[in-house]
C-alpha cells in the first residue's frame, strides 16, 4: 500500500521537499522561540499575501520572486523596529501584520479574482516542481552553513545581548540575517505548507523539544527529529486519506506537543 506512493514522482518530489522544509523551520523556529519571535514568524506568513499583491500590480511573472523580496523588505524593516522600540515590539508586528495582509487582500480580491491565490492559504506540497525542489536545496545548504557557523553567537544574542555585544560579536548584524533568513525560508515554504499553518510548523517543533530537552544539543536533535516525524506522518495522510498537506502535518506537530508537554510535567514530579 505505501510502496504505491513512492511509484508518482509527485509524492517523491512532495516527500523530498519535506525532508529539508520541516527540518529547516523547526531549526530556525528553536531560535525564534528562543529569542521570543513567533509575532515576527507569523507576520511574515501573513505577508506573503502582499508580496504576491506587489508581484501582480507590478506585472512580476515568478511570484514566489515577488514574495522573498517583499519579505527581505518586511523582515528588515521589523528587525529594525524590534532593535529599536523593544517595549512595544509585539504591538507593532501586529500592526504590521494587520495592515500587510490587509492590503494583499485587498489587492488580490479586487474584481473577484481572489480565487487564484486562496490556495496559499493552506499550501499543496504535493504540486512542488522539480525546480522548486532545486531551490529549497539552495536554500536549505544557505541556512545550514550560516547555522553551523553562527549558532554560537546567535545563543549568546538570545540569552544577553549586551554581554555578546562586549565579547566583540556583531550581534546586529547576525540578528538581521537571522530575520531575512527566517523570512526567506517561510517565503519558500508557504505555497506548500500555508499561510496559515507556516508560524505553527516553525514553533511546535521548538516548542515541544523545549519541553524535554535539557541542554542546547537535545534541543535542536529534538527539534528536527519531531519536524520530520510530523512532517512525513502528515504527508503519508494527506496522500491516502485526502485531505491538505499542510493541516496533516501540523495536526502531528500538535500531538508531539501536547504528548510531550504531558511528559514533562510528570518529570518535573
Amino acid at each position: 500500500m505505501f510502496s504505491e506512493a513512492f511509484s508518482f514522482d509527485f509524492f517523491v518530489r512532495a516527500l523530498l521537499a519535506v525532508a529539508m522544509i520541516c527540518p529547516l523551520l523547526s531549526v530556525l523556529g528553536t531560535m525564534v522561540v528562543q529569542k521570543k519571535m513567533s509575532f515576527f514568524s507569523d507576520a511574515l506568513g501573513h505577508s506573503a499575501f502582499t508580496g504576491v499583491a506587489i508581484g501582480v500590480l507590478l506585472g512580476v511573472t515568478n511570484l514566489n520572486f515577488a514574495m522573498i523580496v517583499f519579505a527581505i523588505v518586511f523582515a528588515t524593516l521589523l528587525n529594525a523596529l524590534m532593535r529599536n522600540n523593544s517595549a512595544i515590539t509585539d504591538t507593532v508586528i501586529s500592526v504590521f501584520s494587520s495592515f500587510c495582509i490587509a492590503i494583499g487582500l485587498a489587492v488580490l480580491s479586487f474584481g473577484g479574482s481572489f480565487s487564484k491565490y486562496s490556495s496559499l492559504l493552506v499550501g499543496d506540497v504535493l504540486s512542488i516542481t522539480k525546480d522548486e525542489l532545486w531551490t529549497v536545496l539552495i536554500v536549505a545548504v544557505v541556512v545550514v552553513a550560516f547555522w553551523c557557523i553562527f549558532i554560537n553567537g546567535l545563543a549568546a544574542s538570545s540569552l544577553n545581548r549586551s554581554l555578546a555585544k562586549s565579547k566583540g560579536l556583531y550581534v546586529d548584524m547576525l540578528e538581521l540575517i537571522f530575520s531575512i533568513l527566517v523570512a526567506v525560508v517561510v517565503m519558500v515554504a508557504v505555497r506548500w505548507i500555508g499561510i496559515l499553518l507556516i508560524n505553527a510548523l516553525m514553533i511546535l517543533p521548538s516548542a515541544s523539544s523545549r519541553n524535554i530537552s535539557e541542554n542546547m544539543k537535545e534541543y535542536h536533535g529534538y527539534a528536527v527529529v519531531f519536524a520530520l516525524v510530523s512532517g512525513i506522518l502528515g504527508l503519508f495522510v494527506s496522500y491516502f486519506v485526502g485531505i491538505a498537506a499542510g493541516p496533516s502535518i501540523v495536526i502531528f506537530a500538535s500531538v508531539i506537543f501536547f504528548v510531550t508537554y504531558i511528559l514533562s510535567k510528570k518529570g518535573a514530579k
